[in-house]
């Protein structure tokens, strides 16, 4: 943790093609439904990677607002947090804004548990049927202007595409 705000860590930033479940961070971001179910795509591949109690710590927390974030702890998985970001309703779209509001939170709440690196995955992109390029765009935009104790914010996304997106918007 960054006691002194006058010196801020520049967090460095990475694209990772990958399993976001099998990263060795101390948290992985989840995008999650206000109500904390994991069922399908990411969320439901951290579930199941992460056994029964990344799911049961969920629902004591749930719901929660769009945009905000929480954490579980990561179960069986390597990191030691899972930072559940509320980017969609569940089964409903999602929006710029919503995607830029958890990005943010999911940040300041990994700074708040005391990490040193996060893996944030595409949030909206897939139920939430958002742009890749656009939320690419949005979440390496948060993840530059955040400034704390964080030392390593990995993108960990899924396919050629997905991948494509996060580097040309890193530059």
């Amino acid at each position: 943790m960054c006691a002194n705000r006058h010196h801020v860590t520049v967090a460095k930033l990475e694209v990772i093609a990958g399993d976001v479940t099998k990263l060795e961070l101390d948290a992985i971001a989840n995008a999650a439904n206000t109500q904390l179910m994991h069922g399908g795509g990411v969320a439901g591949a951290i579930s199941r990677a992460g056994g029964p109690a990344v799911q049961r710590e969920s629902d004591e927390r749930a719901p929660i607002a769009l945009g905000e974030a929480v954490e579980t702890t990561a179960g069986d998985m390597p990191a030691r947090w899972v930072i559940h970001a509320a980017t969609m309703e569940l089964g409903g779209p999602t929006s710029a804004e919503i995607i830029e509001r958890a990005t943010r939170s999911t940040l300041d709440r990994a700074e708040q548990l005391g990490c040193r690196s996060l893996a944030l995955v595409a949030f909206g992109t897939g139920v939430g049927g958002f742009p890749l390029d656009e939320a690419a765009r949005l979440m390496v935009g948060a993840a530059r202007e955040h400034d704390g104790g964080l030392e390593l914010i990995v993108f960990a996304v899924h396919g050629d595409e997905a991948e494509r997106a996060f580097r040309d918007a890193l530059g």
